[in-house]
């Protein structure tokens, strides 16, 4: 038996309020200046996205590398072109560029939604910026990377990375950084 209109009415409208509340709570970022605010996005992005690559990033890459899932194993130290620096500095570097990007998304997201955008977005843009973008400007066939196996050793490496900076971002704005 249903309750009557009245019940239902205040029910609907409690349901609603509480709906309101969590979907106007303050993001970390709303109630900073707009020069502060982005500042404050550019260096906790690059950051978190750097520690990501750092922690997250590469530690998936030591399981993957002792279970022999990777040829090359973490933390590399081989130069890259053209400037010569350590790959895994250029790692963490790239690291906190796609870092101040996925800042700045999660900044727009509620809280209980950042780490599956973190997550997706860590999986998917950095793997197919690499296969269908770096690799070609690389001179490498982008179609050779497009097997299901790489994809997935790119989704799990990439993921951990963009769930590290999450976590890294989220630890930061509890800390008030």
């Amino acid at each position: 038996m249903r309750p009557p209109v009245a019940r239902r009415a205040i029910a609907k409208s409690a349901a609603q309020c509480h709906i309101l509340t969590i979907m106007s709570t303050p993001l970390p970022l709303q109630g900073l200046s707009t020069a502060h605010r982005i500042a404050r996005v550019l260096i906790l992005g690059f950051v978190a996205g750097a520690l990501g690559v750092l922690l997250f990033h590469q530690g998936v890459v030591l399981a993957l590398y002792l279970l022999d899932f990777v040829p090359s194993p973490p933390y590399a130290l081989r130069p890259t072109a053209p400037l010569g620096v350590p790959q895994v500095l250029s790692s963490a570097f790239w690291g906190g560029v796609w870092g101040i990007v996925l800042v700045w998304c999660m900044t727009a997201l509620r809280a209980t939604d950042r780490l599956w955008v973190a997550l997706l977005f860590g999986g998917v843009l950095p793997t197919l910026v690499g296969i269908l973008v770096v690799t070609p400007l690389k001179g490498g066939d982008p179609m050779a990377r497009l097997q299901l196996a790489g994809l997935l050793r790119g989704f799990i490496i990439n993921g951990a990375w963009g769930l590290g900076t999450a976590v890294v971002y989220r630890l930061a704005n509890r800390l008030r950084l």
